[in-house]
């Protein structure tokens, strides 16, 4: 067991884009941190749509990046569909670092279903949906709010989508999304601000993180996410670890307990990344 002065972090799907970010971005804001997901290897990552598609990416990168800014680093492989993974890797967590001070459920499933049209939707991808975007961030809180509780502090971060409460701008392929991948994040949603309810008097603290539009390195690898382009701006990942970091370390975050934190409006507003946005050019 590693014990130091550092609060502790567990990001999950950090092997590459947003969680990745975000676990840089918190190892420069003081934390050691844990991070998760199933690709451990730089250049063993495949798209789950089709398996041919190398993705960038690996949590031996992040780990590294980890390090660079000072904080120690700890891979471990989840697997959103493994419960049984969930539970070894905070056990794995908890017997390096002893605790878990900032739990970001940022992993997602992105199997069959997420952008199916409705009457091609089967029972079991939405099962597998809410599998993967609901039960089991559930899990991974009930391993680690009670050590929160016992502390009397923690802060928890779940990842949602623009998905869980926007009206699609068109259809699914055209610039829209399935119907089922909206369901699981709108639940992922609720879950925050009943639990700042819930656990006020704790010393916990919870975030719903909408990140926007961000182009990461998975997206770019499949070709995917061009139907966007017209109707939303993107942002890379980076901007959203700025406001991560700024959600866990700034006592100004507290105005946003329990709320939709929007990622990139928290950026610009607060100037979290200097320069961000650029100035559009004049027309």
């Amino acid at each position: 067991m590693t014990t130091n002065d550092r609060p502790v972090a567990l990001v999950t799907g950090a092997s590459r884009g947003i969680g990745k970010a975000c676990a840089i971005h918190l190892a420069r804001a003081g934390y050691d941190v844990a991070v998760a997901a199933r690709t451990l290897t730089e250049g063993a990552g495949r798209s789950d749509q089709d398996p041919t598609v190398a993705i960038p990416g690996g949590l031996d990168t992040t780990v590294a990046g980890i390090e660079a800014e000072g904080g120690a680093g700890l891979a471990v492989r989840m697997d959103l569909m493994d419960r049984r993974t969930l539970t070894e890797g905070v056990a794995e967590v908890l017997d390096r670092f002893g605790r878990i001070d900032l739990l970001l459920n940022n992993a997602i499933y992105q199997g069959r279903g997420a952008m199916e049209p409705f009457l091609d939707l089967q029972d079991d991808d939405l099962q597998r949906l809410f599998e993967g975007n609901v039960f089991a961030q559930l899990a991974l809180l009930r391993d680690v709010l009670p050590g929160m509780l016992d502390r009397g502090s923690g802060t928890v971060m779940n990842m949602i989508s623009a998905t869980a409460h926007v009206t699609p701008p068109a259809p699914v392929g055209k610039g829209g999304w399935g119907v089922a991948y909206a369901m699981s994040k709108a639940a992922l949603e609720r879950v925050a601000n009943v639990l700042q309810v819930e656990y006020q008097e704790h010393g916990l603290r919870f975030f719903s993180i909408d990140p926007g539009r961000v182009i990461t390195e998975a997206a770019e690898a499949r070709g995917s996410g061009k139907e966007f382009d017209r109707f939303f701006q993107g942002a890379t990942p980076e901007i959203i670890g700025a406001a991560v970091a700024w959600l866990a370390t700034s006592p100004e975050a507290d105005d946003l307990l329990g709320q939709i934190v929007f990622a990139q409006r928290e950026c610009k507003r607060r100037n979290l990344v200097p320069g961000w946005p650029p100035a559009r050019p004049e027309a």
